[in-house]
């Protein structure tokens, strides 16, 4: 299966999403820390990265602009709390594959994955 990077400043959240995603059968590295998510993904080796737009530091976006510069195949769904128009444009137009609502539907997100992964 996949190796998924899941970044969210809520250490539970990113937890939560591991678990679900781990009884798919993916590896996932979940972190906390923008700098040691974007660090990860310049090694190379991540097939998809799951980022909140909401962090500690920076946002999720310019995130996923810093990481898609180490990696631009990399394929990317951004999760929220906060939906606007504006930042899931921003996210799609940077290429994220997906675009989830927070709190998190399991399906939803299983089914995104299965998505963005086969696309």
């Amino acid at each position: 299966m996949a190796n998924i990077l899941v970044l969210d400043d809520v250490q539970d959240a990113g937890q939560m999403i591991k678990r679900i995603l781990e009884r798919k059968g993916h590896q996932v590295l979940p972190f906390t820390e923008e700098e040691a998510a974007i660090d990860r993904v310049a090694k190379k080796g991540i097939d998809l990265a799951v980022l909140d737009i909401k962090l500690k530091k920076m946002n999720g976006v310019a995130v996923l602009e810093e990481m898609k510069k180490k990696d631009p195949a990399l394929r990317v769904i951004m999760l929220t709390g906060y939906p606007t128009i504006e930042t899931a444009r921003e996210s799609l137009g940077l290429g994220a594959g997906a675009y989830c609502v927070k709190p998190i539907d399991k399906e939803e997100l299983e089914q995104k994955v299965a998505e963005v992964l086969s696309a």
